[in-house]
């Protein structure tokens, strides 16, 4: 243990040791429960096919529907950040699309996850937060959040992890749904209303949702507007389908405060003009045929997206943006003796442009090929997988015949990974590899001497252990990412830059286990350390990194119509986004936050009052000072203060 983390690691590990003594020594009672809340088995999408639960990823973390119900959860980003424990950084829109990080990537940390819906990407091909708030949360079977590299199955971008959104199979009889309205503070409003039918073999559903709010601070007004539909064909083997999901989002931009302000006015704004949209439209059409053994599946889809900025009243910059990507893929069930053989092999073709309108255009293209066996012996498995892809992209602004730049290069990914029951309820497992990101045309529009980022790469390494029971689970990780060309934006500098090599080491876990008839704990803990290992900031802390993330929930549903849930997170202080060379002394204070709802049940009816940041703590988790351009304590994004709602819900 201590080869992969310091002596300072292994003492903040033990909050995590106590986390998962709690769940041992509450096991004895929650045995006594009656089989009815035993922890239910789930469906998991593994090698890019669905599969069940017995082959679940590696590092993976499932939060089921169930859970997201009982915690009054409004979106999947804030499913993933309140169940699953990941930590989010308050988006500068204003909206629900926190900016996730998994693994300690800091400012860059959601565009080190890659967000698939039912195995299909939909993390954005430029340097804005995927929008998991326009996925209909009615329609959310489950959310599977894979910690760690994962870019053999699914290419550049997935060091710190992925999250797949797996949607509901829509089920046979009466027309289904329901309708959702939601009051609270700071003036917001939000609708949902959702229903799906399937009709013999053709099933179609359909959710549209609104979200008004006017948002903690001044000029920062939010409004989102979602429709999302598809339907499913099918017949014996076959199975063909499709999805149209739209999003449009206005919103103010409240822009930074300096710490005098933020201290004595947090909900004011320097900026009463600043304004944006963001329109954003995605269809895609998927297929899946059995041939025995050997089953393929495929999936084509389109984004277009335009977005647009106005500072201070002037003419707004627009940009705009579609992809097109296309995923054919084979699997291949075989048995050698008593060995269980999973062959998967598929491509990935993408295609994006973007452009500045009267400013700039940029296009990045990628083709892939990859392929990954995974075998089941009679006692553990192990997995090896393999990639390579090639990426062209160009960039050149408007009215110039010479291109900024025009390239192409090429960036491999593998890795390996198994398993090993120890003993009756205990597995361990390991994985190693390598995983990439490469620059999007965002990351390579504000770059230095015009020369264009080279990729990021990172070796990666994961070794822990899963007791799991019927009524309780608990899984320890300690990881280990060694990291070179970091893409990166560096305040200091105005700049996206390669940094010079780093490493990202720690330890995590999750917990969850019924302590009292009717009554569930759970919890996860990461402890990371994010440092350079060479070069001129060797030694030194990298930006936006808290150090400890301890996150617990505990839900209580002492009959079928009462439902009480409490969620608690403590972060520890990091330092601010321009701090490379760790000379302020001003850092980003921790933080704890308290969220709750109650909620009763009448037959088809549900009313709730839920509440976040109930200590009404003043406390910010975006700031960018220190370099040249910010001082120290400065360019600080304040998250909101005190909010209470109120919702009622129709099912039908």
């Amino acid at each position: 243990m201590t080869s992969v983390l310091s002596h300072r690691s292994i003492a903040a590990f033990k909050p995590l040791v106590l986390v998962a003594a709690l769940a041992t020594l509450t096991f004895p009672v929650a045995a006594q429960i009656e089989t009815a809340q035993q922890l239910a088995p789930v469906t998991v999408s593994e090698s890019r096919f669905e599969s069940d639960s017995s082959a679940s990823p590696i590092g993976a973390t499932v939060i089921t529907a169930e859970q997201i119900r009982e915690a009054g959860i409004g979106n999947v980003n804030e499913a993933v950040r309140k169940i699953g424990g990941v930590y989010g950084r308050q988006s500068m829109t204003g909206g629900s699309d926190y900016q996730l990080d998994m693994r300690g990537f800091g400012g860059t940390g959601d565009q080190n996850i890659v967000v698939l819906i039912d195995g299909i990407r939909i993390s954005e091909k430029e340097g804005a937060t995927t929008l998991m708030s326009s996925i209909a949360i009615d329609s959310v079977e489950r959310i599977e959040v894979v910690r760690g590299g994962s870019s053999v199955l699914y290419g550049e971008g997935a060091t710190g992890g992925t999250i797949n959104i797996v949607t509901n199979k829509v089920r046979q009889g009466n027309a289904y749904g329901s309708v959702f309205a939601e009051v609270g503070s700071f003036n917001s409003r939000e609708v949902r209303a959702s229903i799906a039918k399937k009709f013999e073999n053709l099933a179609i559903d359909a959710a549209i949702n609104t979200i008004d709010t006017d948002n903690y601070r001044q000029n920062n007004d939010y409004r989102q507007r979602n429709f999302n539909t598809g339907l499913s064909w099918v017949v014996g083997d076959t199975k063909i389908g499709a999805r149209v999901a739209t999003s449009r989002q206005d919103f103010g931009l409240a822009g930074p405060l300096t710490w005098d302000e933020f201290q004595n006015s947090p909900r004011k704004t320097n900026s009463p003009l600043d304004k944006g949209y963001v329109d954003s439209d995605r269809y895609s059409i998927f297929a899946e045929q059995n041939f025995g053994a050997l089953k393929f599946a495929a999936e084509l889809a389109h984004v277009d997206r335009t977005a647009a900025v106005s500072y201070s009243g002037a003419p707004a910059s627009t940009y705009k943006g579609n992809m097109t990507q296309f995923s054919p893929r084979l699997k291949y069930l075989t048995t050698f003796g008593s060995v269980k053989s999973d062959l998967v092999v598929g491509l990935d073709f993408s295609k994006w442009d973007r452009t500045n309108v009267g400013v700039s255009k940029g296009t990045q293209d990628s083709k892939a090929i990859y392929a990954r066996n995974e075998f089941v012996f009679e006692k553990g498995r192990i997995a090896v997988g393999g990639r390579h892809e090639k990426f062209d992209s160009d960039y050149a602004n408007t009215g110039f015949g010479t291109p900024a730049y025009d390239r192409s290069f090429s960036v491999n990914a593998w890795d390996i990974q198994g398993s090993y029951p120890v003993l009756k309820n205990v597995d361990v497992f390991a994985k190693v590899g390598n995983s990439f990101r490469v620059a999007n045309i965002d990351d390579n529009n504000l770059i230095i001497a015009n020369t264009p980022l080279a990729p990021q790469k990172s070796k990666d390494l994961e070794i822990g252990a899963k007791w799991i029971n019927e009524m309780a689970v608990v899984t320890a990780r300690l990881f280990r990412h060694r990291l070179t060309n970091e893409i990166m934006f560096d305040a200091g500098l105005n700049a996206n830059v390669n940094l010079d090599p780093t490493k990202r080491q720690g330890a995590e876990i999750e917990a969850s286990s019924y302590i009292a008839p009717k009554l569930k704990v759970s919890g996860s803990y990461q402890h990371v350390s994010a440092k350079f290992t060479s070069g001129v900031n060797e030694g030194n802390e990298v930006v936006l990194v808290p150090e400890n993330i301890l996150t617990a929930r505990l839900s209580w549903m002492p009959n079928d119509w009462t439902n009480a849930n409490v969620g608690v997170q403590r972060v520890s202080s990091q330092r601010s986004g321009g701090d490379f060379d760790n000379a302020c002394t001003a850092r980003i204070s921790s933080f704890t936050t308290l969220d709750a709802r109650y909620a009763l049940r009448f037959g088809t009816w549900e009313f709730a009052v839920s509440g976040t940041n109930l200590t009404d703590e003043n406390y910010f988790t975006q700031s960018y000072g220190g370099g040249a351009f910010v001082p120290c304590r400065d360019g600080i994004y304040p998250e909101a203060g005190r909010a209470l709602k109120v919702s009622v819900r129709k099912s039908f």
